[in-house]
């Protein structure tokens, strides 16, 4: 059986992906049944699109692998605690278990409304943080 932590670390290979294109290096997998069906880096720049997040493009990607809309069987691992937009669509596709790396304090969505995740939302926040935290914080270093 495979650990939060391998998860994470795959979520992180995401999150370079992210940084390689110069965007902000968040990095998500979804997981079910052990075995990741959707990956997704932030893509926002390169698609122009807003929306682009690595959590947005990984639910898209499991759920055309699973063939529906709900991943109350999945498990979400993304780098960076997600934002309202994104955790809105977590409770939209009923997600079983967010797990994530580091906290966002200016933009999470736990700042603004803690209960906006399905209440069947298992949350498990600060899984190899600084690894997480320090992606990002070289990746902003480097642009000053």
């Amino acid at each position: 059986m495979l650990d939060d932590e391998y998860f994470m670390r795959q979520a992180l290979a995401e999150a370079r992906l992210a940084a390689e294109a110069d965007e902000v290096p968040v990095g998500a997998v979804v997981v079910c049944r052990n075995r990741i069906i959707g990956r997704g880096h932030n893509q926002t720049e390169c698609l122009g699109d807003v929306t682009a997040h690595a959590e947005m493009l990984a639910l898209t990607a499991a759920t055309q692998m699973l063939g529906g809309k709900y991943l109350n069987e999945c498990t979400l691992y993304v780098t960076m605690e997600p934002c309202v937009m994104c955790a809105g669509a977590l409770c939209w596709a009923q997600l079983q278990r967010l797990v994530f790396g580091a906290a966002d304090a200016r933009r999470g969505y736990s700042r603004c409304t803690p209960s906006l995740l399905h209440p069947r939302t298992q949350v498990l926040g600060g899984v190899m943080a600084d690894e997480c935290a320090r992606l990002v914080l070289d990746f902003f270093r480097a642009k000053r």
